[in-house]
């Protein structure tokens, strides 16, 4: 796994053995941070990275110099992962959060202008993602909601889908609050 941009760009991150995540490919990443790139300035924005497995999602937009980015994951050893990759690169606005996704959006008190989720292809809740996410309050008025999926699940007829993506195997499907819900 390697960070395709930014500051720390072309830097190898050799994730723990026995992780049981899926990283986001190489493919995919690049991408999902050039349509990003073409929507905003990642100096002035705020990020929540949800289901962060090894943190690949988070370098990436850290590198890019986000403002901070929140990474949450419930494995305690993926989160000893990132938080060495994050000491050995010295990368200050990323703070690791270990709790369960659910329960952080029912608690969370912050704003974000992006959250993304890749949470696992299987996970029996995946396609409720959209509404949990949506309507927990973390988004800022203009900040939108990058969900990675497996091809199954379409979002097409969520109300607040605007946009699909397909690398390989990976799809990203995008929600924003419609000016008139804000």
């Amino acid at each position: 796994m390697r960070i395709i941009g930014g500051e720390y760009r072309g830097r190898r991150i050799v994730p723990p053995s026995g992780l049981k995540a899926r990283p986001t490919t190489d493919f995919a990443r690049e991408g999902l941070f050039n349509i990003i790139s073409n929507r905003v300035n990642f100096e002035n924005i705020s990020v929540l990275d949800l289901f962060s497995g090894t943190g690949s999602i988070s370098f990436e937009f850290s590198s890019r110099g986000a403002a901070s980015v929140h990474l949450v994951e419930i494995d305690q050893k993926h989160v000893a992962g990132i938080k060495k990759v994050i000491r050995e690169l010295e990368m200050e606005n990323i703070k690791p959060l270990h709790i369960d996704v659910r329960a952080f959006l029912k608690t969370c008190s912050v704003k974000y202008d992006i959250v993304f989720a890749d949470p696992p292809y299987d996970l029996r809740w995946l396609s409720e993602l959209p509404d949990l996410v949506m309507n927990s309050g973390v988004l800022k008025e203009d900040g939108f909601f990058v969900l990675e999926h497996p091809k199954r699940l379409d979002f097409s007829g969520h109300k607040l889908f605007f946009e699909h993506r397909n690398y390989g195997g990976v799809n990203f499907s995008f929600f924003k609050i419609k000016a008139d819900q804000a």
